[in-house]
């Protein structure tokens, strides 16, 4: 099972004749000089006016195509583009499509809440504390959710107050992984519902909430319009539920896994984003299909970054990490799926024998 890094690593890395501390500041002037940092317009320019139209024409399609079942194909197709426009989203959220912040804020609302139908502040609170501590436990929120345990002592807490059949289902929680993939779409809207309308603070609520209104109350009602009653729930249970799989198993791989951090550790910024992140290599299509988020290191490494400039970034900053004894991470994509099921079954079942660990490795070179 993945290892919890010890505590003595972690000072070790601190305290090492100021190395790892400037380590990033050298990376991040090399990554500045090649240009990597650069806006690219072009590139996003062609998708914010391609994600608006594409998803109209999918949207007449459907009017068009009517009431028959052969709408379930195009709510696959539909939930494939709106993943697509999700991770679109996520780069304006990122800052990587414009210098300006206001402008990057105002595509991501427009993107988020009105196309894709998710709350910009709930993905914004959420999404900055699982890059400021990724896989750190009791920080991460990624590694604390209701249905999985992703660390030894959720999954002693869940079998200790669990009986019977459930205790057999977190034993076995990597096989049922993907499946409860089919109920991330909806979870993730229920949970951009509840944030907008919550009495926490949120920028811009009355817009998020018009945004997401119009979005989710103007979609059910054209599918229910067009559609009769069951092919309307089979429609939108297959749309949801892609969508769903496909941003799970986009997110998955990257950081499912990997060693998790102590709450009292403190590592450095490049060993606390490098070691616990892992990259799937691919070809440019892959690239597409995962929205940049197989280059996850570079991506926690430099979250303004835009997209294309990610692929020729990994060289540089892989080279840069084994220059210093910071282990750079890379996997096919099958391979990170099936370390991730081995990962979360091991946790369901208690076993605390460790992976190899990252930062062990690091002792000698520190």
């Amino acid at each position: 099972m993945t290892d919890i890094l010890p505590r003595e690593t972690a000072g070790a890395v601190r305290t090492t004749g100021g190395g790892p501390a400037n380590a990033y500041t050298e990376l991040a002037r090399m990554v500045a000089t090649s240009g990597l940092m650069r806006r690219r317009y072009g590139y996003y320019w062609t998708k914010l006016i391609a994600a608006p139209v594409v998803l109209a024409l999918v949207l007449a399609a459907f009017v068009l195509i009517g009431d028959t079942w052969w709408q379930l194909i195009t709510a696959t197709v539909l939930a494939i583009v709106l993943t697509q426009v999700a991770m679109l989203g996520h780069d304006a959220a990122h800052r990587q499509i414009f210098r300006s912040g206001r402008w990057n804020d105002w595509t991501t609302l427009v993107i988020g809440n009105l196309l894709v139908g998710m709350s910009y502040g709930w993905w914004q609170h959420k999404h900055t504390r699982h890059h400021a501590n990724p896989n750190k436990i009791d920080f991460d929120p990624d590694i604390d959710l209701p249905v999985i345990a992703f660390t030894p002592e959720q999954a002693d807490r869940r079998r200790s107050s669990r009986k019977g059949p459930v205790r057999w289902v977190i034993a076995h929680q990597g096989v049922f992984f993907f499946p409860i993939l089919l109920l991330e779409g909806l979870s993730l809207h229920a949970s951009s519902v509840r944030r907008v309308f919550s009495k926490e603070p949120l920028r811009r609520r009355p817009i998020e909430i018009a945004f997401i209104l119009v979005r989710i109350v103007g979609f059910v009602a054209l599918v229910f319009v067009v559609l009769s009653p069951g092919i309307a729930f089979a429609f939108l249970g297959v749309q949801l539920g892609l969508f769903g799989v496909y941003m799970g198993m986009s997110f998955a791989p990257n950081h499912k896994g990997m060693p998790l951090v102590p709450a009292g550790m403190k590592l450095d910024f490049l060993r606390r984003q490098v070691l616990m992140s892992r990259n799937i290599r691919g070809s440019r299509l892959l690239d597409t299909a995962m929205g940049g988020l197989n280059y996850q290191i570079e991506h926690h490494l430099f979250p303004s970054m835009p997209r294309p400039n990610l692929r020729a970034a990994s060289g540089m900053i892989a080279q840069f990490c084994n220059d210093h004894d910071v282990r750079y991470t890379e996997t096919g994509l099958w391979q990170s799926y099936g370390i991730v099921v081995r990962y979360i079954n091991r946790v369901g079942l208690g076993e605390r024998d460790p992976f190899e660990c990252p930062l062990l490795q690091q002792r000698q070179a520190v």
